[in-house]
């Protein structure tokens, strides 16, 4: 019934004539156009992986050098930061769609690039909330609001499927779990990150709910005091893995004191690829799955 919705009010969008639309960004800048985008370069590679979800494989003309998923990513003309302004204006993008990381790392090329007519957006939600209304907005920018809504209902839909996995898995028999970010940091994640909100539908208790967060990320500072007062609660030792954090679980065993913490002791320590838990994708439901099974292998030992 609500794509049927969708699809009606699609139709009605396509017999009126073109609106000003408005989006206002990450770093508070507001943008206006009246036209869906169509030559787009992405430099995140979450960004691009909603792009290809949302149909637009002949929109995007370029994505960053990190890119590894869809391998139709692969096939597009890589792009970085350091390129300078000469070989963006070559390509002759219409939108060039960035975080708030490389909004503050290079501020100077952004503007010049603006000046030349070319709409710069930077984009990164923080929370699975705020990544609705992101790929809302992705939608809004590119014409593809109703494909936009699809990806929501069916997200939503693996989360009713998700929480169904969990009701044979009470409550009182959930591995309690550090999930680590940085390991030469001893880190863990903010409350209302992804990764946690992963970890929870997958039907773990997080250990380290007095994490520190560090401001605007989803990074949260801990330290092996605070990590060895909890040890003997740790059932699993989680750490996510790429290019943020890497690591090995022979690393994580053979750490400082790690012989104490419980999870190491009973074969506890699993990773998980980051792309999985951390990125604004479809493929969050991939990472609750996974981490499903990690925490249940764990539950059957």
């Amino acid at each position: 019934m609500i794509r049927i919705l969708f699809s009606f009010i699609c139709i009605l969008m396509l017999c009126t004539p073109a609106l000003a639309r408005t989006i206002t960004d990450d770093s508070g800048q507001t943008v206006n156009f009246d036209k869906p985008f169509t030559r787009i370069i992405s430099l995140y590679a979450a960004h691009s992986e909603n792009l290809f979800g949302l149909g637009l494989k002949d929109e995007i003309i370029g994505v960053s050098r990190t890119e590894d998923y869809p391998a139709l990513a692969l096939q597009k003309t890589a792009f970085n930061a350091r390129d300078g302004v000469e070989k963006f204006l070559a390509a002759k993008p219409d939108l060039i769609l960035i975080r708030p990381m490389l909004k503050r790392g290079y501020p100077a090329l952004w503007n010049t690039l603006k000046r030349h007519g070319i709409t710069v957006v930077s984009l990164q939600p923080n929370t699975v909330s705020d990544m609705y209304n992101y790929w809302r907005t992705l939608g809004h920018l590119t014409g593809r609001e109703m494909q936009a809504e699809y990806m929501i209902e069916d997200f939503k839909d693996g989360l009713v499927e998700a929480d169904k996995r969990l009701d044979e898995f009470p409550l009182n028999e959930r591995p309690t779990v550090f999930f680590e970010s940085i390991h030469s940091k001893l880190s863990t994640f903010s409350p209302g990150s992804m990764p946690l909100f992963v970890l929870k539908r997958a039907g773990g208790i997080n250990v380290a709910t007095d994490a520190r967060p560090r401001r605007g990320t989803n990074i949260a500072s801990y330290g092996l005091e605070r990590l060895l007062a909890k040890s003997s609660k740790i059932d699993v030792y989680l750490a996510q893995i790429g290019p943020m954090n890497q690591v090995s679980i022979n690393t994580i065993k053979n750490g400082p004191a790690a012989s104490r913490i419980m999870a190491v002791l009973n074969n506890g320590v699993f990773l998980v690829d980051e792309h999985l838990v951390s990125r604004p994708t479809m493929r969050l439901l991939q990472g609750i799955e996974t981490v499903h099974e990690l925490l249940h292998r764990v539950d059957h030992n």
